[in-house]
C-alpha cells in the first residue's frame, strides 16, 4: 500500500512539474511574440493602420473611467492625433444598461477633440479574444494598433497575430496601478487560456453584421455616448 501511495505522489509531482513547465513555455512564447510588435507613439504613427483598437476595462458606478482605462483611452487619442490610423475602435463591457464602458470611453475621445464620426463603439468586447476577433469580423480590420497596459499587451497582440492580423502594441501606463501584482499572477493564466482560444477560435458571444470602418463611426451609437 505505501509503495501504491508513493508511486501515485510521484506521478502527481511528475505532471505538476509539467504543468508548470507548460505554463512557463507558453507565457514566454506569447510575451515574446507581443514584445517583437512594441512601438513607441512616434514609431506607431508611420504604421499606417486601419484602426486603434483601445481595450476596455473598469469604469466606477458614477461612469467615471478607471485610472487605466481613462490612460487607455488617453493613449488612443494621442495616437490618432499622432496620424497612426484614421479611426478608433473602443472595444468594452455594455453587456448591462447600468454599465457602460463604451460610452465613456467615446465621450471622452469626442471631448478631446477626436469627431464623433471616427469613434467606433464595440459594446460586445467581453474579453480581449473577443474584442480581436470582431475587431476582424465585424469592423473588417486587418491592420491595427492595440492600446492597453503593458502587462496585458502581449496577449492581445499575440491573439491578433494569430487570428491572421497585422498587429501592433503600444503600451498606455503613465502611472503605476494598485493591484498590479495580483493582475500580472492572473496574466499568466490568461495568456495560456488565449493560446487555446486561438487554436480553437471558438466564436464570440455576439457577431452580428459588418459595421466598415470607412463608415461613420456612428452608426455604432446607442444613445450613451456624447
Amino acid at each position: 500500500m505505501k509503495r501504491k501511495i508513493y508511486r501515485l505522489l510521484l506521478v502527481l509531482l511528475c505532471l505538476g512539474v509539467l504543468g508548470v513547465a507548460a505554463v512557463l513555455i507558453l507565457n514566454g512564447m506569447v510575451c515574446a511574440v507581443g514584445k517583437a510588435q512594441m512601438l513607441s507613439l512616434e514609431a506607431a504613427a508611420t504604421v499606417d493602420a486601419d484602426c486603434i483598437i483601445v481595450l476596455g476595462c473598469q469604469v466606477k458606478e458614477s461612469g467615471e473611467m478607471s485610472h487605466m482605462l481613462h490612460d487607455r483611452v488617453q493613449r488612443g487619442v494621442e495616437l490618432y492625433k499622432a496620424g497612426a490610423a484614421p479611426k478608433i475602435i473602443m472595444s468594452g463591457d455594455h453587456g448591462r444598461e447600468e454599465y457602460n464602458e463604451v460610452g465613456a470611453m467615446k465621450n471622452y475621445a469626442t471631448e478631446n477633440g477626436v469627431p464623433s464620426t471616427d469613434v467606433f463603439m464595440d459594446h460586445a468586447g467581453f474579453s480581449t479574444y473577443e474584442t480581436v476577433y470582431r475587431a476582424k469580423e465585424i469592423f473588417g480590420a486587418k491592420k491595427v494598433i492595440i492600446v492597453t497596459q503593458e502587462y496585458h499587451l502581449y496577449r492581445a497582440v499575440y491573439i491578433a497575430q494569430q487570428l491572421g492580423m497585422e498587429a501592433y502594441g503600444v503600451a498606455a501606463d503613465y502611472r503605476t496601478y494598485a493591484g498590479q501584482l495580483g493582475r500580472d499572477a492572473r496574466e499568466i493564466l490568461a495568456r495560456c487560456k488565449d493560446v487555446a482560444m486561438t487554436v480553437f477560435r471558438p466564436k464570440p458571444t455576439y457577431l452580428g453584421d459588418p459595421i466598415p470602418l470607412t463608415g461613420s463611426g456612428d452608426v455604432t451609437n446607442d444613445g450613451t455616448d456624447g
